[in-house]
């Protein structure tokens, strides 16, 4: 029987594992009998669904025997109808849980992501959840939003882009005199690396990231030429690569850079894992919709995959190595760079978001997913940009568990993609930014400042998760003009 005829028997869509191993197990039987010795099928698993509560009990097994006239020694029928029995009376006393409920940092939020946000909370395993000031609508957890769950990752909740990231290289260059010779800066950004979607180097770049294990996963070995070529590269839609003024009077007394106070050129970068991400995040989610439960069917993307099974295992290791791949993207670029440029970093800042972490609250182990949210654990530091005019910030983080120690990844959009193309000249807008004395090397009408919320009232509204230690303000800016969609 195939799960077709087992519907047409009542049987609910969440047991037919249980119903189709019980039809197994009597087919086995009726193999070692005569034939008139041998049972109806359908007649059993008809019977079974009728009065599950009977094959249930505890003794009820050997009441299955004598019901069906079975050998008194054929132990595994009587498992799996029993088993079955018990799966059927679980399945029509099923209540789904009420979902938990989330805190709000922020006010300029939109009612999609506070409906993904909801969805999200309705997870079965969910253990808390949080929504930062940036947050918009994404795909399955909303941009800006934290989730932790008990044993279970959601791969649409970690994202597409997984461990997008960022990264601040700081050089003990002055500002004043160095942007005076800014073709050499424009040279470095438009030759360190690699824009737009899908693309890589012609010449694949060195890293000890690409003599790892790729074969820990089908997926990741299938990818690894690619992630070969586009090793230190960048993507398109919100990634860029730019030179900046960095600005140090804002931090604290403890000097976390570690830096005497005043301004330094520095170079900040916004990438993530490219096209092998993507692969596998697109692989594993779909292995955890095939597994959705028919009673959670409508959380669609927000499928998930025990921690416990080979699969969720799987993932979990795939991610771990997009996050050292991201990592090593960034690293190339970072070199390339300054290679171009003739100097070295004296300090640099960098993290994830787009990932999953295991972390303890309450004595309890959570896996904590960051959908486009900062690290912002006990003095961990961390970079939160804003757009193409405004600044992005160095950040300190202050151990808030009511946001699962998580902070904004940037000032949010406050509007679509679509909107934005609509409502923006990206020829006005690059003349506006130039004006203003930015160089502009590449960008798009849905990337221009008036797309993005105000990164500092998104700051002032999460003054208890992270402190300020230091301002960016980006000069020379290059992302992605090729009208690709975004990766992330």
């Amino acid at each position: 029987m195939n799960a077709r005829q087992l519907a047409k028997l009542g049987m609910p869509e969440d047991c037919v594992t249980e119903a189709i191993q019980t039809v197994q197990a009597i087919a086995r039987f009726n193999h070692t009998v005569k034939k008139e010795q041998r049972y109806n099928v359908k007649e059993v698993i008809k019977t079974v669904v009728e009065s599950p509560e009977y094959f249930a009990m505890q003794g009820g097994a050997e009441g299955t025997i004598a019901h069906f006239q079975y050998e008194n020694d054929y132990e595994p029928i009587k498992n799996d109808l029993c088993a079955l029995g018990q799966a059927i009376v679980t399945d029509k006393a099923f209540v789904r849980p009420d979902p938990i409920g989330y805190k709000v940092w922020g006010d300029e939020i939109d009612n999609d992501s506070h409906e993904q946000m909801k969805r999200a909370c309705s997870l079965p395993m969910a253990y808390k959840a949080a929504l930062m000031p940036d947050a918009h609508s994404g795909y399955g957890l909303p941009i800006g939003g934290v989730l932790g769950l008990e044993n279970a990752v959601v791969p649409y909740a970690v994202g597409v882009d997984i461990a997008c990231r960022m990264k601040l290289s700081i050089y003990d260059m002055s500002p004043d005199e160095s942007f005076k010779r800014d073709n050499k800066f424009r040279d470095a950004l438009l030759r360190g690396t690699v824009f737009g979607k899908g693309q890589g180097h012609e010449k694949p770049q060195d890293h000890p990231i690409m003599d790892e294990d790729w074969g820990i996963t089908q997926v990741t070995k299938d990818h690894k030429d690619l992630a070969r070529v586009q090793l230190g590269s960048s993507g398109s839609g919100n990634h860029f690569a730019e030179f900046g003024i960095l600005d140090t009077t804002l931090q604290l007394t403890n000097n976390p850079l570690n830096l005497p106070c005043g301004q330094y050129v520095a170079l900040l970068t916004h990438s993530g894992s490219r096209g092998t991400g993507y692969a596998v995040c697109k692989a594993y989610s779909g292995v955890a919709l095939g597994r959705l439960p028919n009673k959670y069917k409508d959380l669609g993307r927000l499928a998930w995959l025990d921690m416990d099974t080979e699969a969720g295992q799987e993932y979990w290791e795939a991610m771990q190595l997009m996050g050292r791949y991201a990592a090593a993207n960034h690293d190339v670029i970072h070199r390339n760079v300054s290679k171009i440029l003739g100097v070295r970093p004296i300090v640099s800042v960098e993290n994830h978001h787009n990932f999953a972490w295991k972390e303890i609250y309450d004595g309890k182990e959570v896996i904590v997913h960051r959908k486009g949210a900062t690290p912002a654990g006990k003095n961990v530091l961390g970079v939160i940009p804003g757009d193409m005019k405004n600044p992005a910030y160095v950040v300190q983080g202050l151990g808030n568990e009511e946001s699962l120690c998580s902070a904004s990844h940037g000032a949010g959009r406050k509007m679509s993609r679509k909107k934005a193309k609509e409502k923006f000249s990206w020829n006005a807008s690059k003349k506006n930014l130039e004006k203003a004395g930015s160089v502009i090397l590449g960008g798009s009408a849905d990337e221009v400042p008036g797309c993005y919320k105000d990164i500092e009232k998104v700051m002032e509204q999460q003054s208890d998760l992270v402190v300020r230690i230091a301002r960016f303000d980006p000069k020379i800016i290059r992302m992605c003009d090729d009208g690709s969609r975004p990766e992330d």
